[in-house]
């Protein structure tokens, strides 16, 4: 183990030394072994996983500290927010020379937690802890999970749960609301510290904040573009929330879409629909202004707004390279996007499954009968008659083949997704001390790509029984 705490020691005044508090009865639930293998975590044991996630005993060398950040949460600006619930406990340098945060969340009450209790609930945990490793697998950039421990400790929500903390880990937590607390808590003096920590540990190969703007941009572009082709709702854009290093950050009320809906609000919390799935792209760049405005004074305004004017175009042109390379197409037609609409026309109306759609697509070949799979997601096949045959003769007029199409669409279109009926059996089971179905889930989600015939029965459409898809933000 190769513990650093630069921020900690580095930027003192944006963050408060927080030690954890322990849970009753804490039990070691997971260990991501891959992850540890990656970051050289792998030869610390169980019994001390336990003791630092469970029993509020850090590893030699962890400054564990609480961040303070603030946001704007739900469009009204929250001028306190910070770490309420989580602690970075130190960085890891990993063997490749990259740094992790180890983060703890669910580690008890922090100078930010208000009125909360500090505390994560078994449910949630399992949602983030699942939810991190599958978008990874998917190839979207995200926080990830280390350690799962659980516990018999009483969290009171919505009602009584079982408290649970995760390790998470990621090259950098800094979020967006960071520069906003001290843009607008007059100490706007620190900002050019913030930037400064930011290139020379996590972006050195840029120069400027000018630089560093346009790389937030960008990359939030491309990670909201995979989200949207992923069929991926965040469900709480607020600024708090938007990784500066353009990761998926702090999942709560998620959701992947089962039936294609264009407008699938995931949260409870969210009646008007503000961060539902179609106005995603909308809100990211809308963050971002919120982002420019506190950078306002210490990068040149004129490049604040060249930056975000490369939004759009950096958002739709990944957007449009990820749906062509899903429907199998290797060249780009001006009637494409046409194609794409009217495939989401169709998809909305007749509540297709997308993900199980865009997979057996692959199987469509340009001569002969729709295939049989395909055909019995439709309820009603006929209606498919004139899309089917315009994507047969775009593929014919680029000369695609079969065979090589197949494989191409079946390593970006998967299988295996993380479905909030399936999460929900998982938790269920957990609930009752049974891991194993969660096991085998985290299991088929490393390789979502992949046939797995012993996991077939998690690679089905939403289940009858399941007739839920909000969430509350204490998920």
């Amino acid at each position: 183990m190769k513990l650093i705490n630069t921020f900690a020691t580095e930027l003192p005044w944006a963050c408060e030394p927080v030690a954890p508090q322990p849970l009753r009865a804490p039990r070691l639930l997971h260990l991501n072994q891959g992850l540890l293998r990656e970051l050289g975590l792998d030869g610390i044991g169980e019994a001390d996983w336990l003791a630092c996630c469970g029993l509020g005993q850090p590893l030699p060398g962890m400054q564990p500290v609480a961040q303070v950040y603030a946001g704007h949460q739900f469009g009204g600006y929250s001028p306190r927010l910070g770490d309420g619930r989580a602690l970075l406990l130190g960085e890891q340098l990993a063997p490749d020379g990259q740094r992790w945060d180890l983060h703890l969340k669910g580690a008890g009450k922090t100078p930010f937690s208000r009125f909360g209790d500090g505390r994560a609930v078994l449910r949630s945990s399992i949602r983030e802890y699942l939810a991190s490793e599958a978008l990874h697998a998917l190839g979207i950039p995200t926080t990830r999970a280390l350690v799962l421990v659980g516990s018999d400790e009483p969290v009171y929500r919505e009602q009584v749960e079982s408290g649970a903390t995760v390790l998470r880990t990621a090259p950098s937590h800094l979020r967006f609301g960071h520069f906003e607390y001290f843009a607008w808590s007059g100490q706007g003096e620190k900002i050019p510290a913030l930037i400064d920590y930011l290139l020379r540990h996590h972006v050195p190969e840029l120069e400027s904040g000018a630089e560093l703007f346009a790389e937030v941009v960008r990359r939030t572009a491309r990670l909201i573009a995979k989200w949207q082709a992923a069929g991926f709702c965040h469900g709480v854009m607020n600024t708090d929330n938007m990784s500066l290093l353009g990761l998926t950050l702090d999942y709560g009320p998620y959701g992947f879409i089962d039936a294609y809906v264009r407008d699938f609000v995931c949260n409870h919390s969210d009646p008007g629909g503000r961060y539902a799935l179609d106005q995603q792209p909308a809100v990211g760049y809308w963050n971002l202004q919120k982002l420019a405005q506190a950078l306002a004074g210490h990068v040149d305004g004129d490049a604040l707004a060249a930056a975000l004017a490369q939004y759009e175009h950096q958002l739709m042109l990944h957007y449009s390279e990820l749906m062509r390379a899903r429907l199998g197409l290797e060249t780009w037609e001006d009637e494409d996007p046409a194609l794409f609409r009217q495939l989401f026309q169709s998809l909305a109306a007749h509540r297709v499954d997308y993900h199980l759609f865009l997979r057996r697509l692959g199987e469509l070949t340009t001569q002969g009968e729709w295939p049989a799979s395909l055909l019995a997601l439709l309820p009603d096949p006929a209606a498919w008659q004139e899309w089917l045959e315009t994507y047969r003769a775009r593929l014919v007029r680029e000369g695609s083949q079969d065979a090589a199409r197949k494989v191409r669409m079946d390593v970006v279109n998967p299988k295996y997704v993380l479905r909030n009926a399936l999460a929900q059996q998982v938790i269920d089971a957990a609930e009752t001390g049974n891991m194993a179905p969660f096991e085998r889930l985290f299991a088929a989600l490393q390789r979502p790509y992949d046939e797995q015939p012993e996991y077939e029965d998690l690679a089905t459409p939403v289940p009858q029984w399941y007739c839920g898809g909000e969430l509350s933000c204490s998920s």
